[in-house]
């Protein structure tokens, strides 16, 4: 699997009624837990007037960090079931939020593990997935003397400059593909002047 994944390309939405129950679901693409937990709370707030608000996200191209929440439902029935979406397409990168509108009736365990799961099911389908690969950013300096090797094996290799300084002594950034970073490293080690930059 190595640095790609999947994951959705823009917010999504979802609805799942069930006996006057409403489920309003909300993907979004994230790239951190902290980003993932700030969509959280900004629906908990936005949404006060509802009976719970659950969710559920997965992080990273191992797919090593996740979490989900049933914020009050029955342990197992709510964030599990919205989990378990993100699990069946194979995605990483997103945060999946379903909040409820209680109508009254009450859905039982097993009504509540299909509703949870319909809303997020739901909104993953409204989205686009798409393949992405997650990226490190290499930093280093080099004499302005080296600027053409340099720039050969930036266009050779199709690397994306986050950023650039050039002066008598050049500094710059690029981002590549995190299983491609080794590589490039050693490649940059072979130039002439080239001193690579410990990450920040």
């Amino acid at each position: 699997m190595g640095d790609r994944y999947f994951t959705i390309a823009a917010p999504s939405e979802g609805i799942y009624k069930d006996k006057m129950s409403k489920f309003l679901a909300f993907a979004f693409p994230v790239s951190d837990a902290s980003e993932a937990k700030a969509h959280i709370a900004d629906f908990q707030k936005r949404y006060y007037d509802a009976r719970h608000v659950c969710w559920a996200y997965m992080i990273g191209a191992s797919r090593a960090e996740f979490q989900s929440n049933d914020n009050g439902e029955p342990s197992g029935t709510a964030g599990k079931p919205i989990l378990g979406q993100i699990n069946s397409l194979g995605l990483t990168n997103v945060v999946i939020i379903v909040v409820r509108y209680f109508g009254g009736i009450k859905l039982g365990t097993s009504g509540l593990i299909v509703a949870y799961r319909e809303a997020a099911r739901e909104a993953l389908s409204a989205a686009d997935i798409i393949e992405c690969h997650e990226t490190d950013d290499v930093k280093f300096t080099f004499p302005y003397l080296a600027m053409n090797d340099v720039m050969r094996l930036c266009k050779s290799d199709g690397l994306q400059i986050v950023s650039q300084i050039f002066d008598n002594s050049c500094e710059m950034t690029l981002r590549v593909r995190r299983d491609n970073a080794g590589s490039l490293r050693k490649r940059l080690g072979d130039i002439d002047g080239v001193s690579l930059l410990k990450d920040q």
